[in-house]
């Protein structure tokens, strides 16, 4: 959120001019650094030196360092680690170091350090963290081979993918269903996408979706991002709201001398095809530097049809369930169980050859014609999008600089979604009508899939995000910055290609003809129900099927900050250190809509203007107790930091959230820490706000008969804020040679969490104990009262004629609540190790996420439920493991993927999931292509299925633990001019 400066030895963005610099004293230290990349050399440097170094990623690329041994003065060790490499360093305070390729500043000139973002601090940092930070610099992102920085996030082993993912959103996986416009967040730990905060150069973004609540990752250009920091702890105390599992700040790139092209292409097997092509260019000159990047994007769609478990519901090849339903064409005649206000098959219509069913021989009694509600629905839309970021920076004298970027992004989808179906009534009054029994009139259950085809998604996503900052220098020690930001997300979603059913009545001959319409039943034709949908003329299906909805969220995030800090005093261990600053902030929504399902006209919606006002103050203090220049056998370093944040919101009042941390580092391989702090998050307007409606809709009770339930949804204007405790413990083991080794264990508990605890098993919402006191079962054929409760709804938005008031068998309640309680716990690990072998590198990695616990309680009055492992939840345990080779430019990685199995609602169990990514990529060094970069990538090389689940849905599949894609093969030209 504020400026602060790189932790020692990360591999950071720096942008670099010339200025004048005092010369500036060097201590001396005791180096061992072996001959490695140059990344790993600078990154030891940072930790030996006790120092604040700077690089970028594109700056020591490919380069190597011979090392250093021995007991130097910091710029002498520099020069050692630097030689024969082209690169040369500067200096522009006491202990912190720029590198920089030569020619661009000369040592003794100064050098001016743009504003590099720490995540996890306010501070300029020199050393470790006592929160945990993983770090996926600009090689590192490269090197996964997958196209976006958004790919990547979802892939990281602390994410589940489960929620707000484009598929996950397709195949109605994601319980909130909020991301209408397939945008991509960030689930850390599972615990809603809402509660990870994402910011960009530590500014926050405006929501997306339908209510606003969480951030889109893939609206960012990837070629533009130097590096991602995800922040595995609770930051309210830095951050603010929603800083509850962790933070992910994207760090763009802060300068570009010159110019980069990249151009990628990726294909799976039956679709999904993928293009992307992005160019940077950028100038830096003396007293400043600006760049420009753009990247676009065209992706084709991935039918269910393409895959064998999604293809029409019936998972019983698979070992699992017939998923399809009585909703089909041809349909089937119904009847309503009094006893059971359960809708039952009687008839199954078999049109004979030509389309229709014409006697009562047409009809089979007893039987049912089935269909998968799913049939013909993309699990990816296809989608085409424009990002563009822009930066500049301009310093004015030796004090002041000015900063301000721009980014933008539009983003549009089309995708098949599911085909609409229902139950409807049909007289002798429509010719088409037959009865299998002499009845005068029929309930029938059909599907218009062969009629009209699948429904039509199409979305359109725009944001826009600007900032303009100031940093002014007061002294070498003490800075003042200040900065505006604002964000705006414009999300539309529509869908066409649905039923009109005001005009389905009067095509089936229920309504007389209106006036209004240029349809007349009697001369363009009745709607025929009775047939295998291929018996309707194109002017009826044309009719009935011009039905559509059309959805306009807007949202925005505006704020002021300002930011003073420096040192207070030195005590033996070094400085303290302060930041202290302010915030104001507002965040604005509002949504407007049409609809034209229901009525002869169009029927026009509009919720009025949301937003709310947040001022708040923070401080974070370092202190260290033990440094270089008191350090002791036992106690190389000793370090407490506090930090404290106070919000004051206009809607629901005001919070303060503290943090505290420890760092102990017994000598200078192993690093110690441990942290301790509150989170909160405020309620979404739109779950303060959202307008109360219903919806009819089916579920299966627990003698297995399915029950028409009448749905309530809507926002709850007394929900408080969720707040979390979060607790870590870990260690860093970094030795001079030999692997490396980082170890966290963390634990999150949240209270009052804001939740629609139905929407997590809706389809068990009937069965499942720990849901009753959202189910209120009813029996309106038999009570006064349960037919005047249903009825009392009737002028709601959302209620259906369609159904008979008597039809009903539960009221299901899914507005969002303050639920009871939810406490997860587990571990992560990151290992690795090089070898210099045959004048290559052999490197190994490790990442991996165990999750020990995962409690959670539906109500306060409910049973604790462990869930980790759970379909919809968090598996046991994810890591990616594997090797990287590279000589000479040339670089080649084979990596191992694991999730492990999980079970659904019924116990089944899942099998774990295990694939393999290879890439192989080469850097030209010659005459004639300097510059250009080719990789080549397949993430999962053998092809491997996903693991069979017998959802509910008919897609054999979860999209939380596994990719439907299969092998995904792209190749990949970068060059830089």
């Amino acid at each position: 959120m504020s400026r602060s400066y790189l932790l020692s030895g990360a591999a950071a963005v720096a942008c670099i001019v010339s200025a004048s610099s005092p010369a500036c004293a060097q201590s001396v230290r005791e180096f061992r650094i072996p001959p490695g990349p140059m990344s790993e050399a600078l990154t030891a440097f940072g930790r030996q030196s006790g120092h604040q170094i700077f690089f970028t990623s594109d700056t020591v690329a490919g380069l190597r360092s011979p090392g250093v041994s021995g007991r130097l003065e910091t710029g002498a060790a520099l020069d050692r680690l630097l030689a024969g490499s082209g690169l040369t360093w500067t200096q522009s305070r006491p202990g912190v170091f720029a590198v920089q390729r030569a020619g661009m500043a000369s040592v003794d000139e100064a050098v001016e350090i743009d504003e590099v973002i720490v995540t996890g601090t306010l501070l300029r940092s020199s050393g470790d963290l006592a929160s945990p930070v993983v770090q996926l610099d600009r090689d590192a992102l490269d090197g996964t081979g997958r196209g976006t920085v958004a790919d990547i996030l979802v892939s990281l082993p602390q994410n589940y993918a489960g929620t707000s993912t484009p598929v996950s959103q397709a195949t109605l996986a994601d319980a909130g269903t909020s991301n209408d416009v397939y945008a991509t967040g960030v689930n850390l730990r599972g615990l809603g996408a809402a509660s990870t905060l994402v910011l960009v150069n530590g500014r926050r973004l405006a929501g997306t979706g339908s209510r606003a609540e969480f951030a889109d990752v893939s609206a960012l250009p990837s070629a533009a991002v130097d590096r991602v920091d995800v922040l595995l702890d609770g930051a309210s105390a830095l951050y603010g709201s929603d800083a509850v599992a962790g933070v992910v700040n994207v760090i763009m790139r802060r300068s570009v001398d010159g110019q980069e092209t990249r151009a990628r292409v990726s294909a799976a097997e039956g679709g999904a095809e993928d293009v992307q092509v992005s160019h940077l260019i950028g100038r830096n000159w003396g007293s400043g530097a600006a760049y420009l990047a753009y990247e676009y994007q065209s992706a084709n769609a991935l039918s269910g049809s393409d895959r064998s478990v999604t293809a029409d519901g019936d998972l019983r090849p698979f070992g699992g369930s017939d998923r399809r339903g009585f909703y089909s064409a041809p349909g089937n005649i119904l009847a309503l169980n009094p006893a059971t206000s359960a809708f039952e098959v009687q008839y199954a219509i078999r049109p004979p050859t030509g389309g229709t069913a014409q006697t009562p021989g047409d009809f089979a009694a007893g039987q049912s014609n089935l269909q998968s509600p799913l049939a013909g629905i993309d699990l990816l839309p296809a989608l085409e999008r424009h990002s563009a970021y822009a930066r500049i920076r301009q310093s004015i004298g030796e004090r002041l600089e000015l900063t301000g970027d721009i980014r933008y992004s539009l983003r549009t989808t089309e995708s098949a979604t599911a085909a609409a179906a229902g139950i409807f009534n049909v007289t002798q009054a429509n010719p088409w009508f037959v009865s299998p029994n002499g009845a005068s009139s029929h309930t029938v259950a059909y599907s218009f899939l062969r009629d009209i085809g699948p429904a039509r998604s199409s979305t359109e996503s725009e944001s826009l995000g600007l900032t303009i900052g100031a940093r002014y220098d007061v002294s070498p020690t003490w800075s003042v910055e200040a900065y505006v930001a604002d964000a705006w997300e414009l999300a539309d979603f529509g869908v066409s290609n649905r039923v009109n059913t005001r005009f389905l009545s009067e095509a089936l001959g229920n309504i007389p003809d209106d006036p209004a319409t240029p349809f007349r039943a009697a001369v363009d034709g009745y709607f025929n129900l009775f047939g295998d949908g291929s018996a309707n003329a194109q002017a009826v299906s044309d009719f009935i099927g011009s039905g559509y909805g059309v959805v306009r969220n807007r949202s925005r995030a505006s704020s002021a900050n300002l930011l003073v800090q420096g040192p207070l005093w030195r005590l033996p261990g070094g400085d303290i250190s302060l930041a202290v600053g302010g915030q104001a902030r507002r965040e604005a929504f509002e949504t407007e809509g049409e609809t034209f399902l229901t009525a002869a006209a169009p029927r026009f919606i509009s919720s009025p203007d949301r937003s709310r006002a947040i001022s708040a103050v923070f401080a974070e203090a370092r202190i260290p107790i033990v440094g270089p220049d008191n350090e002791r056998a036992g106690i190389r370093r000793l370090e407490l930091s506090v930090a404290t944040r106070f919000e004051d919101y206009d809607d629901f009042g005001s919070t303060t959230n503290p943090k505290l941390g420890l760092i102990w580092s017994p000598d200078e391989q192993i690093t110690m820490r441990t942290s301790w702090g509150t989170s909160f998050r405020a309620a979404a307007l739109t779950q303060l706000f959202d307008q109360f409606g219903v919806s009819p809709a089916f579920l299966d009770r627990a003698d297995g008969a399915e029950a028409l339930i009448l749905m309530l949804y809507g926002g709850n204007p007394d929900l408080q804020p969720e707040t979390s405790e979060t607790f870590t413990l870990g260690f860093d083991y970094r030795p001079t040679r030999g692997p490396r080794l980082g170890v966290n264990f963390f634990t999150t508990s949240f209270d009052d969490r804001i939740a629609q605890p139905v929407n997590a098993n809706f389809d068990g919402a009937l069965i499942d104990p720990t849901l009753r006191p959202f189910v209120t079962f009813v029996d309106p054929v038999n009570s006064s009262a349960d037919r005047a409760l249903i009825e009392s709804f009737s002028d709601a938005p959302g209620f259906s004629s369609l159904f008979p008031v008597t039809a009903y068998g539960a009221v299901v309640d899914t507005r969002w609540v303050n639920t009871g309680a939810v406490r997860v716990s587990g571990l992560d690990v990151q290992a690795g190790h090089g070898w210099e072998i045959s004048n290559g590198r052999l490197a190994l990695d490790l990442t991996a996420s165990w999750i020990l616990d995962y409690e959670s309680q539906t109500t306060p009055t409910a049973p604790i439920e462990e869930v980790a492992g759970l379909v919809g939840y968090p598996t046991d345990l994810r890591a990616r493991t594997g090797a990287t080779w590279s000589r000479d430019g040339v670089a080649v990685g084979l990596h191992w993927n694991h999730v492990a199995g999980s079970k659904d609602r019924a116990g089944n169990r899942l099998s774990a999931w295990n694939t393999i990514d290879a890439t192989a990529g080469w850097t030209s060094d010659l005459a004639g292509a300097p510059g250009v970069q080719v990789q080549l990538a397949v993430q999962n090389l053998l092809n491997e299925a996903p693991p069979f689940y017998d959802a509910p849905t008919g897609l054999g599949f979860d999209p939380g633990q596994a990719s439907i894609l299969g092998r995904v093969i792209s190749l990949q030209l970068t060059r830089r001019w």
